[in-house]
């Protein structure tokens, strides 16, 4: 099974399985550094999309604090519901933190809350539109569900932060983490 870079790692296992190895092997005296590394890599991924975000808006001029933010995909990956553990809720709350105002789209998730890790957030998926993605700073894809038109999203929004590679056509507007 392929596993492509994007803005962390979510689901009910993947995250959480390799530091269960982990532990067990230590009951062996056996080393896993491959794994730790991995995993410290996969959670750092957050904070560098944030941090792209934050040089993308810093070139025009612009603050993160009280920009506009939009979050494409809640879901852990493409083309299905499941949130459990997905990035873009750490990607959402890091952003909110630092005085962001977010919104997300996802057409799987129509409702995010009741997360264990983020108890208070609660976000409906909004329309996406032209006139939502030219009032928004900065569009972040996060989870690169199929029924996304990249294009035209490329060509309504004034950035782009693509963390999924998803944009096959490198736009002036496209950031790529």
């Amino acid at each position: 099974m392929p596993f492509y870079p994007g803005p962390g790692l979510g689901g009910h296992c993947i995250p959480i399985d390799p530091f269960y190895l982990t532990w067990k092997a230590r009951e062996v005296d056996y080393s896993t550094k491959f794994i730790e590394l991995a995993g410290e890599i996969n959670t750092s991924m957050l904070y560098y999309v944030v941090n792209k975000t934050l040089e993308a808006l810093a070139e025009r001029g612009k603050s993160l604090k009280s920009s506009k933010i939009l979050v494409l995909g809640i879901a852990y990956k493409k083309d299905i519901d499941d949130q459990r553990e997905s990035p873009s809720l750490k990607i959402i709350d890091l952003f909110r933190k630092r005085g962001a105002k977010v919104e997300c789209n996802d057409p799987y998730v129509p409702e995010s809350s009741g997360h264990r890790e983020y108890p208070g957030m609660s976000m409906k998926s909004v329309p996406l539109t032209v006139k939502r993605l030219q009032r928004t700073d900065a569009v972040i894809i996060a989870t690169d569900h199929t029924a996304y038109d990249y294009k035209w999203i490329v060509k309504n929004a004034k950035l782009v932060i693509d963390s999924r590679n998803a944009v096959k056509s490198p736009k002036i507007n496209v950031y790529k983490t």
